[in-house]
């Protein structure tokens, strides 16, 4: 699981099927990518990172699991 976009998700409030909607996917196959089922295509994850999550970085958002901080100062 992609813990830290999960978390930073949950953070924000961002639900997922607005998520889904931005990328063009359904529902399951974001939850199956999140959930590490399936993988993100670089396209997908640049999408999510510039139009949900600008402060963080994609490296950031791809890792399983780091203590997020409200500077989102994390490398």
């Amino acid at each position: 699981m992609l813990d830290n976009l999960e978390k930073a998700r949950q953070e924000k409030n961002i639900s997922l099927v607005s998520m889904a909607t931005v990328l063009g996917v359904k529902y399951q196959t974001l939850r199956e990518k999140i959930n590490g089922t399936s993988e993100f295509k670089f396209k997908e994850a640049l999408i999510i990172q510039e139009e949900f999550f600008p402060e963080y970085e994609i490296k950031f958002l791809d890792r399983k699991s780091t203590r997020l901080n409200s500077s989102h100062d994390i490398q």
